[in-house]
């Protein structure tokens, strides 16, 4: 039997991830922020540039496509 995880409280469900990465102190290196990039799939990455909300961005290609790629202070990796 199927469960549902969200309860539709104020507590986030287990695996979520906000939608846009979140600004804070990031203590990643860029060579850290390209390997967890790399990780989720992500190739060809640009050099990355940490901007003033503290979130790694680059380019990157991922299933053939280029993408603008981020990873903020959480780890929490991003594409648009």
């Amino acid at each position: 039997m199927a469960q549902k995880l969200d309860q539709g409280g104020p507590a986030a469900t287990v695996g979520s991830a906000p939608s846009g990465p979140r600004s804070g102190a990031n203590s990643f290196t860029e060579g850290q922020a390209k390997s967890r990039i790399e990780s989720q799939g992500y190739s060809n990455l640009s050099p990355l540039a940490k901007d003033e909300e503290g979130v790694w961005r680059g380019k990157a290609m991922k299933d053939g496509k280029s993408v603008d790629v981020s990873l903020d202070y959480q780890g929490n990796v991003f594409a648009k």
